[in-house]
């Protein structure tokens, strides 16, 4: 098994920027994709950004890209997400997620195979 921490949620302006981190303990060598999802209250879970195990061909939504920037350190099994010029429309509960097999596009069209607990991001206008 797998378990996913997610820590650096918190408050900020609008223009803002937060780092998310997510560590990984566990079978960790099985994994190969790890990503970001989100969800809004009252709308559905949506992908955000995902990573392969190498890092390279990393996926971003539209509405992220240019403004975040995922890495991963697979010596600390840790993925974050660098959140840069926030908007109000990015308040969401951040959700780590990573799947043993899929690819960075596979891990946000499929069903990651671990998740975590969710970290609360807040953009103020």
């Amino acid at each position: 098994q797998v378990q996913l921490v997610e820590s650096g949620g918190g408050l900020v302006q609008a223009g803002g920027s937060l780092r998310l981190s997510c560590a990984a303990s566990g079978r960790t060598f099985r994994m190969n994709a790890m990503g970001w999802f989100r969800q809004a209250p009252g709308k559905e879970r949506e992908s955000v950004a995902a990573i392969s195990r190498s890092g390279d061909r990393p996926f971003y939504s539209d509405s992220v890209k240019g403004r975040f920037t995922i890495s991963r350190d697979n010596a600390k099994n840790t993925v974050y997400q660098q959140m840069d010029s926030l908007k109000p429309e990015d308040t969401a509960v951040y959700y780590c997620a990573a799947d043993q097999t899929a690819s960075p596009r596979g891990l946000v069209t499929g069903r990651p195979d671990y998740w975590g607990q969710g970290t609360q991001v807040t953009v103020s206008s």
